[in-house]
């Protein structure tokens, strides 16, 4: 056994007994790569990475390109590397479906949260309820620049005739920004509430999201001036 791996085995260890509370960022990053990358010194890599992107957040938000473009990571490990974000996701994303019924607009803002996990882009969801208020599904509507009004109004108008809803919460990300509507975020609820109130269905509300927090319009009072 060479001393790679007599490190390899010590930070296996540790993790079995301690979970990940007792590591830093770079013990983290050291221990996934052993798993991508079996016959190399990866507390090596691992400063690389975290010189190049910053911080193990800045690593997992690297693209593919990016993380190749440095000295000793290959496809495999790189591929790790994004995938690791991906399942986090995903595992919150199904967790939050265990929720089958959306009594207000906490339940709604926890439901909906996991989707802009790690989210770089402004993407727009849409939570569509039965009269019973139970979850019939919730579909991503718009990816980028989510004030394409026109055509985001006419995929969700689609999309509601066709699941049959009574009631739709959206929600969408700011990236960059704090959890509070703009302008356009207004204008465009206006036209959406309008558009689907015209079809008998109802827009019950809709949710900002910034990093982990989340603003209701409904609870801010905005929803209801939509009406006029």
């Amino acid at each position: 056994m060479g001393v790679h791996d007599g490190h390899r085995e010590r930070l296996r260890a540790r993790f079995a007994e301690h979970g990940l509370e007792s590591f830093n960022e770079l013990n983290a990053l050291e221990l996934l790569l052993c798993y991508a990358i079996p016959r190399r010194d990866t507390n090596e890599l691992a400063h690389r990475l975290l010189d190049a992107f910053g911080s193990l957040s800045g690593v997992f938000q690297a693209s593919m390109q990016e993380l190749t473009s440095i000295p000793g990571i290959g496809e495999n490990a790189a591929m790790l590397i994004l995938m690791v974000p991906q399942i986090v996701k995903k595992a919150h994303v199904s967790k939050a479906k265990e929720t089958k019924i959306i009594r207000n607009s906490t339940d709604a803002g926890n439901y909906l949260l996991p989707y802009f996990l790690d989210e770089q882009d402004e993407i727009v969801m849409m939570l569509c309820l039965d009269n019973k208020r139970a979850v019939i599904c919730c579909r991503e509507m718009g990816r980028g620049v989510v004030n394409c009004v026109d055509a985001n109004i006419r995929r969700m108008v689609e999309t509601a005739l066709k699941v049959k809803t009574t009631t739709v919460i959206i929600a969408h990300n700011h990236p960059n920004g704090v959890a509070l509507p703009s302008r356009e975020d207004d204008n465009f609820t206006r036209t959406l509430y309008r558009s689907l109130g015209l079809l008998g269905i109802t827009l019950e509300d809709h949710i900002i999201v910034a990093n982990d927090e989340f603003v209701s319009l409904a609870d801010s009072g905005v929803m209801h001036l939509f009406k006029y």
